[in-house]
């Protein structure tokens, strides 16, 4: 995943509609685990590699704080996206054949010259 919307969150719908590969889910949808603001599902999110600079979501987004670093979507991280899944603070897609779609499953592409202290203090994208 790499990035993700938190509760600062307000809704104005500029985030989606920027996302090239359809990973932001407004708030209501049945796969958004909440109830006030967006979600980036994490198995799809690929921080806007190869398709942009810089991950297009932040760019549009007009509030700070609002999307914020998150662990690379790798194997590496499998067992971070596996626990925070179970607490309820991701909705992985569960493929029917394949099971709950984790990074041991499908990785996903992510900018690699992000620091890692910055993806542990979930540092704001818009920053980058």
């Amino acid at each position: 995943m790499a990035v993700r919307i938190t509760e600062e969150c307000i809704a104005c719908e500029a985030c989606a509609p920027e996302c090239p590969v359809a990973a932001i889910l407004e708030e209501g949808h049945e796969k958004n685990p909440y109830d006030d603001y967006f979600y980036v599902k994490p198995e799809s999110c690929v921080e806007c590699v190869d398709h942009a600079d810089a991950p297009r979501c932040a760019e549009a987004c007009p509030t700070e704080g609002a999307i914020v670093w998150d662990m690379p979507y790798t194997t590496e991280f499998n067992e971070y996206y596996a626990s925070r899944n179970e607490e309820g603070i991701y909705k992985i897609r569960e493929h029917k054949k394949k099971g709950l779609m984790l990074p041991e499953v499908k990785e996903q592409k992510f900018i690699a010259d992000i620091a890692m202290s910055e993806r542990e203090a979930e540092a704001n994208v818009q920053e980058f």
